[in-house]
């Protein structure tokens, strides 16, 4: 086995350098270059501290508190209060690979040299990641202004021996979770409670999660198309380049080729290319357009994405070489919040046209199929009931879609008087991409049955292999039996990328 590579934060990252601390435990470490800017920072501080300037969070108090000036010798206490005061969260505690995404992306703003904190209290929330000790976060109690403050709140209560912690697979109190890891809480000194809470950071972890599946999800929604395409006896001119040129979306271009290569060379294509139908359906003959789309939004929401992973969204922001200390508005989250809605939509639309592929194939007036793709309808319902749960699903998207991020509700006595609830869209949009994933899985189980009855004709080589690896799961369904485990197969392959791998070793990578 390979070791992981080391992830330095301070340094850009990527979505995949998230991915990969969060899901694949990837050591992370500071970049020695960030380490000196930590350091001019946290300098830059404590000379304030000493010529005892009023700076926001420093030697203030926080939001409406603002005006509130806090003596020297509470300079820990206001620090320690925020913590305590803030972790107000409720809900189901976050995954973990959330939290972890959460905190890498609190380490690597932090890195950035801008929020005057100690390298210690940074390399201490960097050895909790290598260590696996990962802090309880309720997933509800953010307003996405002043960023995500009591998932955050949560997050760094361990960091001071605070909150709850999973560790060694127990959920223990926050000290016992540092003990037992073997480190040593912290006692945090001026401005380093409010560099830990200030920021985006758990609205752009389910973010960065969310999309890289989604991306992920815009592949095998190719493949369930093609399968469809085929049992459905569709026609594949509509995947022609020339069509995809003289509309130049790069996404449709992408679909297109997916399909041309998954359907290349096959025996069902070939049988009908002479038949009377003139056009097939939409949700056929516009996989390109609308698959197409949804990439190209997500390739916007990645944008995003990849700015604010790299960005510093704390308040005030230090800027020791000029000699400054700026109070502004990094830590709001409108950005992602508009990002993620457009995502939600991006990702509701899979689903949505997947649905209608699955009715088309179980409505014998439009298929030219057995009813409910039954070998016996009557006695047998067949797949009739997969349709009424995709629709469910695609019901459920419709009203999660719409955007949180025209929301707000002013808080802290209207001293902030516009939050994004980023968070929302963030949490909405990873529903809406589970929802997108069965939905695809149903019509993986009913594209798989429909082929069956082309036999003997094979499909291309492309849809032949996906259509093997979810027989090497599902057998045909000859008679009614409990159809839930087939599907939760099926999404079993998707989600662990076998699907695209059993096809991507036959017809080569897709896009």
């Amino acid at each position: 086995m390979t070791t992981p590579q080391v992830v330095h934060v301070g340094r850009p990252l990527t979505v995949e350098d998230v991915v990969r601390v969060a899901r694949e435990g990837a050591p992370v470490a500071l970049d020695e270059a960030a380490r000196q800017k930590v350091r001019a920072s946290r300098r830059y501080v404590e000379r304030l501290l000493a010529e005892d300037r009023v700076v926001y969070g420093v030697t203030t108090g926080f939001g409406k508190f603002a005006q509130v000036r806090i003596s020297p010798k509470d300079t820990r206490l206001l620090q320690r209060n925020l913590l305590l005061s803030h972790a107000m969260g409720v809900g189901d505690p976050l995954p973990t690979e959330v939290v972890r995404a959460m905190m890498v992306l609190r380490a690597q703003s932090l890195a950035l040299g801008y929020s005057g904190i100690r390298e210690e209290v940074l390399e201490l929330l960097l050895a909790m990641l290598n260590r696996g000790v990962h802090p309880v976060v309720p997933s509800q109690g953010s307003v996405g202004a002043s960023g995500d403050l009591a998932p955050l709140a949560h997050m760094s209560l361990p960091l001071i021996g605070e909150g709850e912690a999973e560790y060694g697979g127990r959920v223990l109190a926050g000290a016992e979770a540092m003990r037992a890891a073997g480190l040593e809480p912290v006692v945090l000194e001026a401005k380093e409670g409010l560099a830990l809470v200030n920021g985006t950071q758990a609205m752009t972890a389910i973010a960065v999660l969310t999309l890289h599946d989604a991306l992920e999800l815009c592949t095998v929604a190719d493949i369930a198309g093609a399968m469809s395409l085929e049992a459905l006896k569709g026609s594949l001119r509509p995947f022609d380049p020339r069509v995809a040129a003289l509309r130049p979306h790069p996404g449709a271009a992408l679909v297109a080729e997916n399909v041309r290569k998954l359907g290349a060379n096959s025996p069902i294509h070939k049988s009908h290319e002479f038949c009377d139908k003139v056009q097939d359906a939409y949700s056929l003959r516009c996989i390109p357009q609308v698959h197409g789309a949804t990439r190209d939004a997500l390739a916007h929401v990645r944008e995003v994405v990849e700015r604010e992973i790299n960005s510093v969204t704390d308040n005030p922001l230090v800027f020791a070489e000029d000699d400054e200390v700026i109070s502004a508005g990094n830590f709001h989250g409108q950005p992602v919040a508009l990002a993620m809605d457009y995502a939600k939509v991006a990702i509701a639309e899979l689903a949505n046209i997947s649905e209608r592929r699955v009715e088309y194939m179980l409505d014998p007036a439009l298929s030219g199929l057995p009813a409910f793709l039954a070998r016996q309808g009557g006695l047998h319902s067949g797949l009739m009931i997969s349709q009424y749960t995709a629709a469910s699903l695609v019901s459920e998207n419709k009203v999660l879609a719409h955007p949180a991020s025209v929301d707000s509700i002013p808080t802290s006595a209207n001293q902030e008087d516009h939050v994004s609830m980023g968070m929302a869209a963030a949490r909405q949009a990873r529903q809406v991409l589970e929802n997108a994933r069965w939905v695809l899985a149903i019509e993986l189980v009913n594209a798989a049955q429909a082929l069956d009855f082309h036999k003997p004709l094979e499909p291309g080589p492309g849809v032949k292999a996906a259509l093997r690896a979810l027989r090497e799961v599902i057998p045909p369904l000859e008679r009614d039996r409990i159809v839930a485990p087939d599907i939760r197969a099926a999404r079993e392959l998707i989600v662990t990328g076998k699907l695209r791998a059993a096809v991507e070793a036959i017809v080569g990578p897709l896009n």
